[in-house]
């Protein structure tokens, strides 16, 4: 089995449960993938800049210097710091973004209602590309950097990436995909942290972000997640360490 796991922002900025988050990558038997973004992160360094971030439905709008930032921060600093951490747990990490070995192509998002700048919308992933890397013994750290072969690189939602790369590479492997976050699942009130939504299928999705109990950063993350439900991916979960370690994460199904 192929396991892709997701780290978000939150874990990302907390050194213990980083830490907890990569003793569990490590943990897996090969083969395996990191997919990290660090979106809070290169928030930070924007404000320090004077540039405010700007975000629309969990989304970012990335501009010139926004992109500037993101792939310092995404592909440089966080890529670099999660591959070392891995390397002292005897993961052979390799650190890679979608222009590395043109493993992940994409296109200038275009624009409709709204204009997010280089945010970059998958066109395809290098499946022969990651099966090398991954029989060859390394286990992918990928950023959330993609660029469309013409010299451009954008920026793509990490969970987009995770979802992508699961389905292109379900008809060669049997793969499981976890997102990893702070909460132990997705939750039916967002101030209880013990009201997991064990099971959702498409219908009961629709419920939810009807009544709202859904919304902001989490319908992308869900969006992703169910098209990777739907194009061959055996199974998907959405925990913190503690529930996807225990089987007591959200899970996914059609």
């Amino acid at each position: 089995m192929l396991r892709i796991l997701k780290i978000g922002g939150n874990v990302l900025a907390d050194p213990d449960a980083l830490d907890q988050a990569l003793s569990f990558f490590a943990s897996f038997e090969s083969p395996a993938i990191l997919v990290h973004g660090g979106g809070r992160e290169a928030s930070e360094l924007l404000k320090k800049m004077g540039h405010e971030a700007k975000m629309i439905d969990g989304r970012r709008i990335t501009d010139a210097e926004t992109l500037e930032v993101v792939t310092m921060v995404y592909a440089g600093l966080i890529n670099k710091k999660l591959v070392a951490q891995l390397q002292a747990k005897n993961c052979n990490a390799l650190g890679v973004s979608g222009a590395d070995g043109n493993l992940i192509q994409a296109h200038k998002r275009i624009v409709k209602e709204i204009d997010y700048g280089f945010a970059g919308d998958i066109d395809a992933i290098n499946t022969e590309g990651f099966m090398r890397l991954l029989e060859g013994g390394f286990s992918p750290v990928c950023c959330a950097i993609t660029h469309d072969k013409q010299g451009q690189l954008l920026n793509t939602n990490a969970d987009t990436i995770a979802s992508s790369v699961a389905v292109a590479l379900a008809a060669d492997y049997e793969v499981e995909l976890q997102y990893c976050f702070e909460k132990l699942g997705v939750l039916m009130d967002a101030d209880d942290d013990e009201s997991v939504i064990e099971h959702i299928d498409p219908s009961k999705y629709e419920m939810l972000k009807k009544e709202g109990v859904v919304h902001s950063g989490m319908l992308p993350k869900l969006d992703n997640a169910f098209a990777a439900i739907g194009n061959g991916v055996k199974a998907v979960y959405l925990g913190n360490l503690k529930s996807l370690g225990n089987g007591k994460a959200t899970r996914l199904s059609l």
